[in-house]
């Protein structure tokens, strides 16, 4: 990115929920927009991308790396590891629940950065899941080129509508 904004990612705690379920707002909305049922992406990001959530992850275990501007420091993405929740996971695995980014950010290297911190939590497990959809040709582009293939699919639940997934995994070094 040129002449255009730097940022900074840190580990989140607690403390930064606010600004993990605003920031997951706000991409889920960007993102799917047009794509999917507007009353479902409100219900979703409602029930998902609330604080609560957010502090309900990190206190089961989950970690997670918030980006942010700078000059600033808003927020502007994160990504979220946590215990798998897929049909498709083994002993072993950990999931990448989310991994999210404001558009204007794309093509920064922040998608990249933020993957480099997910898989450096994931040392010592046998693979990185995660769960995208079906038809987000980008995101599956992205996460191709960080190594993810296909092991299944899943129907995802947005506000009370089913949309199909495809569940990738990276293999981890032991």
């Amino acid at each position: 990115m040129e002449d255009g904004p730097t940022w900074a990612i840190r580990e989140a705690g607690e403390a930064d929920a606010a600004a993990l379920a605003l920031i997951g707002a706000a991409t889920f909305l960007e993102t799917f927009a047009g794509i999917l049922d507007g009353e479902a992406i409100v219900g979703h990001c409602a029930a998902q991308h609330q604080e609560a959530a957010y502090r309900a992850n990190l206190a089961s275990g989950a970690r997670a790396w918030l980006a942010e501007a700078q000059p600033g420091g808003a927020p502007i993405g994160f990504a979220l590891i946590g215990r798998p929740d897929l049909a498709a996971a083994e002993a072993g695995d950990i999931e990448l629940k989310r991994i999210y980014s404001l558009s204007r950010f794309h093509g920064s290297g922040l998608g990249a950065a933020l993957m480099r911190c997910a898989l450096d939590a994931a040392a010592g497990h046998r693979r990185l899941l995660l769960g995208v959809y079906a038809r987000n040709d980008r995101a599956l582009a992205f996460y191709r080129k960080q190594g993810f293939v296909d092991v299944g699919t899943r129907q995802f639940n947005v506000g009370g509508k089913l949309y199909d997934d495809r569940v990738l995994a990276r293999p981890l070094a032991a």
